[in-house]
């Protein structure tokens, strides 16, 4: 049995790849476990960066529903919660994580995508999250955060197809590049992270994440405190030094 997920690491960046083509990526129990596993990893490492992207023409269809069959409801349920816990390994990551998205994302993949703090896509990605369509509940979180809840719910309701255009538009996606220029786009991305203060990226993505979840006093809080830790480690001065040169 070959494993769903590849693991590789350079120089800090570690790179997950979804690799389930023959099931167009669906995550079923053991995507699930391995992509909460391969974070754990990442952290343990120390990466700098963390970059999901997928093996095949499809990102990742979504859930796998034909495991699913003859599961009752308790089974369902845990394979449920494994699915939140894989969603959360990735939102929670420390470093910068990137989505490099170049096919349809359905539920679950859009779940993957939108718990990484940036999404690089081609023309040929899509997204759509038409769970209450197939008479479930799932992706209801993230996207009216980022999206609105207007969208969101456009795309719920109605199995609407959030193209790579439409995306960046409404912010889901970071960055859209042509095929061609993909690479040259994510080498120079993720060369920039590399280079950067890994504890200064880390306290800026911090406070980014625990701020929209406070008012604005405490997230002005957030940041003073990240200032603090930032002036104790004192990876700023070399920063410093280093500018101009």
């Amino acid at each position: 049995m070959t494993e769903p997920l590849i693991y590789a690491e350079a120089d800090g960046l570690v790179t997950l790849t979804l690799d389930r083509p023959q099931a167009r990526n669906a995550l079923n129990l053991a995507l699930a476990e391995a992509l909460a596993a391969a974070c754990r990893r990442a952290v343990a490492e120390q990466a700098k960066c963390v970059v999901i992207r997928a093996n095949g023409p499809v990102f990742c269809a979504g859930a796998d529903l034909k495991e699913r069959q003859g599961m009752d409801d308790n089974a369902v349920r845990a394979r449920r919660v494994k699915g939140f816990w894989a969603y959360e390994s990735i939102e929670r990551l420390p470093m910068p994580s990137i989505a490099v998205v170049e096919g349809p994302a359905v539920g679950s993949g859009v779940e993957i995508a939108a718990a990484c703090d940036m999404i690089l896509a081609t023309p040929a990605a899509n997204f759509k999250t038409p769970e209450a369509l197939w008479g479930t509940v799932g992706a209801t979180q993230r996207l009216p955060r980022i999206l609105g809840k207007r969208l969101a719910k456009d795309m719920m309701f109605t199995g609407r197809v959030l193209t790579a255009e439409e995306a960046l538009a409404a912010g889901l996606v970071a960055r859209l590049v042509a095929p061609e220029a993909l690479d040259e786009t994510f080498a120079s991305i993720t060369a920039t992270i590399l280079k950067a203060p890994a504890s200064a990226l880390a306290l800026a993505k911090r406070c980014i994440d625990e701020g929209l979840e406070r008012d604005p006093r405490g997230a002005l809080a957030t940041e003073l405190m990240a200032i603090e830790d930032s002036l104790a480690a004192a990876e700023w001065r070399k920063a410093m030094s280093d500018f101009g040169r």
